[in-house]
């Protein structure tokens, strides 16, 4: 069975929530697995820490919270901080690599991969709104959790009407991104 558990955390605005959505659906409606979500946020939500809990799967899903996570993707500082302890010994860090500096809490054997996504969005789209969808294209790119095809299919589904090429130029941008 392939499984695969993903915390994804950041702060309320960056598109946490709606990155979690766009994965499972992804692979729950246009890859035929399962997935399950479950988002957390503070009473302020928007600026306040957030998360979503994702686990994607070939088979059905019997419990769907996260205790350990196979990818955790920090978009900030104050995430890194209050999640990297969930996550697996030979995980994987996807991190905004301005924003968050991975320090000795990395667990033992995993592996780190870092985008400057703020930069690059501002940069090559001028519009910070779509910072997630640059994670989630170098989330793709860098796991084998989920299909780019299906992934892209999810996003033109879910963003808002009229977004859609925005939020697919930005998942382009992640996903061909190289140091």
């Amino acid at each position: 069975m392939s499984k695969t558990d993903i915390r994804i955390c950041g702060m309320g605005g960056q598109g946490v929530i709606m990155t979690g959505l766009v994965l499972g659906k992804a692979v729950s409606i246009f890859e035929d697995r399962f997935a399950t979500m479950i988002q957390s946020f503070g009473p302020e939500a928007r600026g306040s820490t957030c998360s979503s809990q994702v686990i994607l799967s070939d088979e059905r899903i019997g419990y769907a919270y996260i205790k350990k996570s196979d990818v955790f993707l920090a978009f900030n500082q104050a995430s890194y901080d209050k999640y990297i302890h969930e996550l697996k010994d030979g995980g994987l860090l996807i991190y905004e690599s301005e924003l968050t500096v991975p320090d000795d809490r990395l667990p033992q054997n995993a592996k780190s991969f870092g985008i400057p996504a703020t930069r690059l969005t501002l940069e090559k789209i001028g519009k910070l709104i779509v910072f997630n969808m640059v994670m989630v294209g170098f989330l793709s790119a860098n796991t084998d959790s989920v299909n780019m095809e299906s992934v892209k299919k999810a996003i033109e589904d879910s963003v808002p009407e009229g977004t859609e090429d925005l939020n697919l130029k930005a998942f382009e941008l992640g996903y061909s991104y190289k140091e």
